[in-house]
């Protein structure tokens, strides 16, 4: 059963369903999953494993938006 849980966002406390999908869970929060790197837990989280984790209680998420210049 799906519950909603709370997880820190760039230091602000969100809400979203047990087990959302990292990707899911950047598209509801209006990042684009494209654009952002994201710490998950305090460690860097690969591309390649974004969609294999699935979001806990507790869990805390630090997003940055990649932004070209020159």
């Amino acid at each position: 059963m799906m519950n909603q849980i709370t997880l820190q966002v760039n230091g602000e406390t969100r809400s979203c369903l047990s087990q959302t999908p990292l990707p899911e869970l950047l598209q509801q929060l209006g990042f684009n999953p494209r654009l952002v790197a994201v710490e998950y837990n305090g460690e860097i989280l690969h591309r390649q494993f974004w969609t294999e984790t699935k979001i806990e209680n507790g869990d805390r998420l630090e997003v940055v938006t990649i932004v070209g210049g020159g």
